[in-house]
């Protein structure tokens, strides 16, 4: 990674709560492998944050933290070029959360968006608690320990980026200036939808994961759903209301052309075109599985890279822990 000063600081998370998928990688990880080419990148794996949904069940975490650092580097992800670690490994996030969470208005994080959304997309789950509820004031302290110049995010992510300026500015306007406000680095991409036609999330188990074999990868992209109003092969396909066609949108180059006038006049029918998406996919993912294969050989070796990251982050955020408990008058 490069240690010239000039470079802006970009910060990014993502939660272990199974292995990523194709969402993860077209709306996130593709841009991050670009970024870290030019900026000074930070990227942890927010194993605290998958506890806002998942802490009554944490058998498998352990096991998805290295899963989803393989995924990470599988996708192109550099160690060289990026600092990668897992959020755990800093007690400094979380000391942050608590120093920002005695200045945070509730009614600042009951009117974030997401949190409703969140509880409607998660059923049977009890999520009243204040961790779901704070979920945005850790995910300030994440960004603001780093003093990170850009957070790159969908449209959706926008009032969180928003409440963690409003949370900086709230604590400079009582302490002083520690904090530089971040921008938002706005990325646009597709929402990938699932197999079901909802957005691709782990939640709704509707999911390709990056890891699925071949085989799991047919078998998913043939359950998809397709135009509800195209009941037969002769019936005229409508290629804008249908999942399998945004798939080709972003993995068939330009096939997307041929398929959309084919659908159209029924010239096509939707088993066919699940099967040959499948193959586009399949080769689309093809040196991702092949970069995985050879990492699972020296697991070991994930382990050490996400301690060196988070050696690396913690230089940076011990120091800005101190500047703010010194700023508060928690020093002698």
């Amino acid at each position: 990674m490069s240690n010239d000063k000039l470079r802006k600081r970009v910060l990014s998370g993502i939660q272990p709560t199974g292995r990523l998928h194709l969402g993860n990688l077209i709306g996130a990880v593709e841009n991050w492998v670009k970024l870290q080419e030019k900026y000074d990148c930070f990227f942890f794996i927010a194993d605290l944050h998958a506890l806002t949904t998942a802490y009554d069940d944490s058998k498998a975490l352990k096991n998805d933290i290295k899963q989803v650092a393989i995924d990470l580097l599988s996708a192109g992800l550099d160690p060289g070029k990026c600092v990668i670690f897992r959020q755990s490994d800093l007690s400094e996030h979380a000391e942050m959360h608590l120093l920002f969470s005695m200045i945070t208005p509730v009614s600042w994080l009951e009117r974030v968006p997401t949190y409703k959304s969140k509880m409607d997309e998660i059923k049977g789950k009890d999520l009243s608690t204040y961790g779901f509820l704070g979920y945005p004031v850790l995910q300030a302290a994440d960004i603001l320990i780093y003093k990170a110049d850009f957070v790159p995010v969908g449209h959706d992510q926008l009032p969180h980026i928003e409440l963690t300026r409003e949370i900086g500015r709230r604590f400079n306007y009582f302490y002083g200036d520690v904090f530089p406000l971040p921008k938002d680095l706005l990325t646009d991409f597709p929402t990938l939808p699932g197999t079901d036609g909802r957005k691709m999330s782990k939640s709704y188990n509707n999911a390709i994961a990056l890891s699925d074999s071949p085989a799991v990868i047919e078998q998913k992209i043939s359950t998809m759903v397709t135009d509800p109003a195209r009941v037969k092969k002769e019936d005229k396909g409508h290629p804008a209301i249908c999942s399998v066609f945004e798939f080709f949108k972003i993995f068939a180059g330009n096939k997307k052309g041929t398929v959309e006038k084919e659908c159209k006049a029924a010239e096509r029918g939707c088993v066919a075109c699940k099967k040959e998406l499948a193959q586009y996919v399949i080769k689309y993912l093809e040196p991702i599985h092949q970069k995985r294969a050879e990492l699972e050989k020296s697991p070991e070796a994930i382990d050490v890279m996400l301690t060196e990251g988070a050696k690396k982050a913690k230089i940076i955020a011990a120091e800005t822990l101190f500047e703010a408990k010194r700023a508060m008058g928690l020093l002698l």
